[in-house]
């Protein structure tokens, strides 16, 4: 039996964009959020994967405010999220980076040829990496390492990595390398 949630149900003739610009206005209807400080209260930043399935505001128990959360695919930690914690750390306060990868990832199925092919369809080959892997432990690990000895984040003793089962919702810490 497969799950559908929500958002895969179809709701009469509109787009999924429609859906969302409706349930924005109900959220808005009721927000109460406006006195938040920009500053992530726990000073944390979170980057993961941006699997569907991995809710990661429930999965970790947070509110909004709580946390900056950075999320791509694979969780990978590219320039761009270094960038993102480079901010994050000096100019928004935080000092905590929690890293979370999941089971069942689609990254574990590409390789970089995948790059190559978007070459031969598109006739331009992407400047970025697609930072697939096999085993997910070993990306934590290696995505542990790549903060760590980030030349730009001053905050680099409190970086820790996890794999959530997208069976079981649970985080599996993975010790570095």
């Amino acid at each position: 039996m497969v799950m559908t949630t929500s958002a895969s149900v179809p709701a009469g003739s509109g787009s999924p964009t429609d859906r969302f610009v409706e349930a924005n206005a109900r959220y808005g209807a009721q927000f109460a959020d406006a006195e938040l400080a920009g500053r992530p209260a726990l000073h944390t930043a979170v980057v993961a994967c941006m699997d569907a399935r991995l809710d990661v505001t429930a999965a970790l128990g947070l509110r909004n405010g709580d946390c900056h959360v950075i999320r791509n695919a694979g969780g990978a930690v590219t320039d761009d999220v270094i960038r993102s914690l480079t901010i994050s750390q000096r100019a928004l306060g935080t000092t905590a980076v929690v890293l979370v990868h999941h089971t069942a990832c689609g990254m574990e199925t590409l390789t970089e040829d995948f790059r190559r092919e978007l070459e031969l369809e598109v006739g331009q080959r992407p400047v970025w990496a697609v930072e697939s892997f096999q085993d997910v432990d070993q990306d934590v690990r290696q995505s542990i390492e790549r903060v760590r000895t980030s030349p730009f984040l001053p905050h680099t003793d409190d970086v820790r990595g996890f794999v959530y089962d997208v069976k079981t919702g649970l985080l599996r810490e993975v010790a570095p390398a």
